[in-house]
């Protein structure tokens, strides 16, 4: 029976003021008659433009026929096929701008496209809690994998190649493997338990994890090849912060969002029985707009800051966050200051952190990305009272492993080059994610694993 109701069915959440001190997930996820309700909006469409939307393009009609139907554990089957983290990828997805964005039902005025990640969510967590996990470590084709780092893009190479009998083992530098799924984003957003669980599942497959191996330190590509390794899949991603380069910004009480969230996600700042290292801030500023600043923001919230500030130099417009991050935020009392600018930091005579110094902005000309160039108002300046102050202005890759592996090019941001096949000026060394287009989404560095994956299985085969 169709649904024909214009909007999605809401989320469940948790009370934005009860929340913002806890880090529980936000989201509860729907029940199961939320699910198959908003299963039954969808059109079924001939053309599936959902799917094309979908960097590792997930059978999602096929999958939401079976939900509206209760056929729980055949949808996660479906959705299986294609995509190897279907509870992470149901929750962090920016699903506005990829598949649902594509949702026929949402191009009708006043209507919302199917909620197509909360259903991919849903059945991800359905069949944790009831699905039988008879996986199978699949016999042994004989040829030896290497891939570096633990992230999306990383656990995506590793577990199409384990599916068809690769001998794959992933060197990541930090102890515990994940990558930016457990460093990068909060508890509240995406539980550890869960990408434990699906780096589990590739254990399962006879994936190996070695931790603590910092590639261009600990060990070389060349060590890697010289181990018997045939082919290398680097996935290191794009963990080296970018900072203003203004005034102050070597103050105590100044962290990078990298630094920031590491602090929290893999020394355990979020558990009350951990002694971390860690602000224990008053006041925040967070600069930046994108969904890295929104998870530091409602961190330092979390953390008892009783005021948390988002300084952004354009309009709520060109906010590059997910809206529901944004939404989220403003719901737990961030304060959002747009149009600012930060010029200087300031500090008290122990050279701690006491102000953040901005001007006002006003919109000019679009520039070179097409969002309009942010213009400084002269004499607009105005001081912010905050004791912490943490950069989210981006990352780009390491260099450590460009600047140890001869051959490998690279361009001038330091992302390692590769063509549409994953394949580096290295021969037998592909790469993907974060490594090569810089900071971007976890599906799309889904996406280059997966891709990467087909084009070492072709090197291989043609060896």
């Amino acid at each position: 029976m169709a649904n024909m109701s214009p909007k999605k069915n809401p989320m469940p959440e948790q009370e934005p003021l009860v929340r913002n001190k806890n880090f529980d997930e936000v989201a509860k996820g729907y029940t199961k008659e939320m699910a198959m309700d908003e299963a039954a909006r969808c059109l079924n469409c001939k053309a599936k433009p959902c799917v094309s939307g979908c960097p590792v393009n997930v059978r999602i009609p096929e999958f939401i026929a079976q939900v509206a139907e209760g056929n729980f554990e055949e949808a996660y089957k479906i959705i299986k096929s294609t995509n190897s983290l279907p509870a992470v990828c149901g929750r962090v997805c920016p699903q506005e701008n990829q598949c649902e964005g594509q949702c026929v039902r949402g191009k009708k005025e006043g209507s919302e496209g199917v909620g197509i990640g909360r259903l991919e969510r849903f059945v991800a967590d359905w069949y944790m809690e009831n699905g039988k996990d008879e996986i199978v470590a699949p016999k042994s084709n004989g040829h030896k994998v290497a891939v570096i780092g633990s992230g999306p893009a990383g656990l995506t190479c590793a577990g199409d190649l384990a599916k068809e009998g690769y001998e794959v083992t992933i060197f990541e530098t930090l102890h515990t493997a994940g990558g930016v799924l457990v460093y990068g984003i909060p508890e509240f957003r995406l539980p550890k338990a869960i990408v434990a669980r699906e780096i589990d599942n590739l254990k399962a497959m006879g994936v190996k994890v070695e931790t603590n191996m910092v590639v261009g330190r600990t060990i070389s590509v060349d060590e890697i090849f010289a181990q018997g390794f045939e082919a290398i899949f680097i996935g290191s991603g794009a963990g080296l912060p970018q900072f203003l380069h203004i005034p102050g910004e070597n103050m105590l009480g100044v962290y990078s969002a990298n630094e920031y969230l590491t602090r929290i996600n893999l020394m355990k700042a979020y558990k009350e029985e951990y002694d971390t290292p860690i602000a224990k801030s008053k006041a925040v500023a967070v600069v930046g707009g994108g969904n890295v600043a929104m998870d530091a923001a409602r961190c330092a919230k979390r953390l008892g800051a009783e005021k948390v500030y988002i300084v952004y130099r354009r309009s709520i417009d060109e906010l590059p966050a997910r809206a529901e991050e944004v939404h989220h935020a403003m719901e737990e009392e961030i304060d959002f200051r747009l149009l600012n600018n930060p010029v200087e930091i300031h500090g008290d005579e122990n050279g701690r952190v006491c102000a953040i110094e901005c001007v006002e902005m006003e919109l000019g000309e679009p520039d070179a990305s097409g969002r309009r160039r942010p213009i400084e108002k002269v004499g607009s300046n105005f001081k912010l009272d905050v004791d912490t102050v943490i950069i989210a202005i981006g990352t780009s890759p390491n260099p450590l492993i460009k600047s140890t592996t001869e051959g490998l090019e690279t361009n001038k941001k330091g992302c390692i080059v590769a063509d549409e096949a994953g394949a580096t000026s290295r021969p037998g060394v592909f790469a993907g994610g974060d490594a090569v287009t810089g900071a971007a989404t976890v599906i799309k560095a889904m996406g280059a694993g997966k891709t990467a994956a087909a084009s070492i299985k072709e090197y291989l085969a043609n060896k």
